[in-house]
């Protein structure tokens, strides 16, 4: 693997080239990341050992590496992309995926990394035709309609108050249709202009944007956004605020908050010298939502990875719910679906064990072998007090992106 530096080469999503959802990949934010495309060489993997698995894979790959990295920043030399499935019995695979070209920005800083048998030379990078927008969309109830869900949202709320959980985070999916396959680089494009403070992603066919950064691992300092409490956006600047403050200070939110940052910090501390976590949290504003926010922070071991850490992460309570265990039963007799991927850890590794692990939500994922089929996917955190309209609600909100970015708007 060849790392060189190189002048800009314009903006990241626009060097990807016209390919089919498995053959691209990015993680983008605000301009900064690394995207790649081609595949040269990959690793599948699935059940309850998947991220064990691929840790040591990933390890032993980067170590026989032949390596010339002539930038020597996190991102830069060998970079595998992944995606894992939320639930051990999940019949989708975890794959990761390291391009033959990557290309990354940091800090006004540019580089392209190429993977192969040989040091070849580095391909001239460019930007590429603009991607057409989806034709002839359509969408369809997935697994469960709006009712069906708010009934099940009603069963969790009444497990919870008879003692068996604290929160249960429950998913409902939507059927994606298209005359045409849809271009991956539409989808990214789309939600980037539009959700500019995420992390926009692609893996072996999930696209998405996600708010949730699981960790940041980056010489050694280790970082993990929790989100959870969540209210919709009126697009009045003053309501607004209001609805910000009044989210602040909901006892509802607020619990569930705690429930999730909780988690973060437990399954961090075996992995960290030290650990912080903020008394309180802040609001974080999206186009169509905000969330309560609270970045955890803390010092790495020595051998403990990115991926080690998102194995230790997953499921968090923002995600999976309270006690862990507990949830993922619940999730799985209520859902009614398999979620594959959405809410699973999605991100890169570099060879030194840093990397940006983020959570698959507000994604989609291509229906194997037809460019034309998606589902997309949105979640709730139920909690004591969740009302099952205000969550049905909620979940319109996070389809939100994925819906406008498919229409074309």
């Amino acid at each position: 693997m060849r790392t060189v530096e190189i002048a800009n080469p314009g903006a990241l999503l626009r060097l990807l080239p016209a390919a089919g959802p498995d053959a691209i990949a990015s993680w983008v934010r605000r301009g900064e990341g690394v995207v790649g495309w081609g595949q040269a060489a990959t690793f599948t993997t699935r059940g309850a050992d998947r991220f064990h698995a691929a840790d040591e894979w990933w390890r032993a790959t980067a170590a026989s590496a032949v390596i010339r990295d002539e930038v020597r920043l996190p991102g830069t030399g060998p970079v595998c992309f992944g995606t894992f499935p939320f639930a051990d019995e999940s019949t989708s695979t975890a794959r990761l995926v390291v391009p033959e070209v990557i290309v990354g920005h940091r800090a006004g800083r540019w580089w392209v990394t190429t993977a192969g048998t040989t040091l070849a030379v580095s391909p001239a990078v460019h930007v590429q035709q603009p991607p057409l927008p989806p034709v002839g969309v359509t969408f369809a109830d997935g697994a469960l309609s709006s009712a069906q869900w708010a009934a099940r949202v009603s069963e969790a709320v009444a497990r919870i108050t008879a003692g068996q959980l604290d929160k249960v985070v429950l998913a409902r999916d939507l059927l994606v249709g298209a005359l045409e396959p849809v271009d991956p680089r539409w989808i990214l494009e789309a939600l980037a202009e539009r959700y500019d403070n995420t992390w926009v992603f692609a893996v072996d066919g999930i696209v998405g944007a996600t708010p949730e950064l699981l960790v940041r691992r980056e010489r050694g300092l280790v970082t993990s956004r929790v989100l959870a409490g969540t209210i919709r956006r009126t697009g009045n600047d003053a309501k607004d605020l209001t609805l910000a403050a009044s989210l602040a200070r909901s006892s509802k939110d607020l619990e569930e908050h705690e429930y999730a940052v909780r988690s973060v910090a437990e399954a961090l501390t075996p992995h960290c010298s030290s650990t912080n976590v903020p008394e309180s949290p802040f609001v974080l504003h999206l186009p169509n939502v905000m969330h309560l926010a609270t970045d955890v922070t803390g010092v790495a071991s020595d051998t403990t990875t990115a991926l080690t850490l998102a194995a230790a992460l997953h499921p968090s309570a923002a995600v999976g719910g309270t006690p862990t265990e507990t949830a993922v039963r619940v999730i799985a007799e209520l859902e009614g679906m398999d979620r594959g991927r959405y809410a699973g850890p999605v991100g890169w590794s570099d060879a030194s064990g840093d990397g940006e692990w983020g959570i698959a939500l507000r994604s989609g994922a291509y229906e194997p072998g037809d460019p034309r089929q998606l589902r997309i996917f949105a979640g709730c955190g139920i909690v004591a007090g969740s009302d099952p309209d205000s969550e049905v609600a909620e979940a319109d909100a996070k389809f939100v992106p994925m819906r406008d970015a498919l229409s074309g708007r």
